[in-house]
């Protein structure tokens, strides 16, 4: 809600994440934590979306003033329903955010960093159940790794 066109680098590719908006109290805040002041990488698909709607000053989402929340969750209602989709809301978008991240194979620190989450053990609780990896997977990484060793060879590096 208080995102500002300065915000986002477009040329650098991140959003430069600084503050929030306090839609009770009207006013702008500090994030809730030092790890929710933070830059997010612009996926190029939101880099052509932003660049389409880009204008000089003021806000991403709105003008000078933040949106409506209530406003922004009765339209994406609307538009879920005419498209016949099963509607998500904000806060939901945020953990698809994560879960897309994951799919990818974005590494747990850096989906912690991008959340804003101050420990990447909340992200682990949180999203663990998605990320990779079984008993087999990891067996046949340590064989590998082991094997690498005993033989003298520098083994892959491989980040979890």
């Amino acid at each position: 809600m208080a995102l500002r066109w300065e915000d986002v680098d477009l040329g650098a590719g991140v959003i430069h994440v600084e503050r929030a908006y306090d839609a009770k109290a009207c006013e702008y805040v500090a994030p809730k934590s030092k790890a929710g002041v933070r830059r997010v990488p612009i996926p190029t698909v939101l880099k052509e979306h932003l660049l389409a709607i880009r204008r000089s000053g003021g806000l991403v989402f709105g003008d000078e003033t933040p949106f409506n929340y209530w406003h922004a969750v009765r339209r994406a209602r609307r538009a879920w329903k005419a498209a016949e989709l099963v509607g998500i809301g904000l806060h939901e978008a945020r953990h698809t955010y994560a879960s897309m991240m994951i799919a990818a194979g974005a590494n747990a620190k850096a989906i912690a960093t991008y959340m804003g989450h101050a420990s990447v053990t909340f992200t682990y609780d949180r999203y663990g159940h998605l990320m990779p990896g079984n008993e087999n997977e990891v067996a046949a990484l340590l064989d590998m790794y082991l094997t690498g060793a005993q033989s003298g060879a520098q083994p892959a590096q491989h980040l979890a």
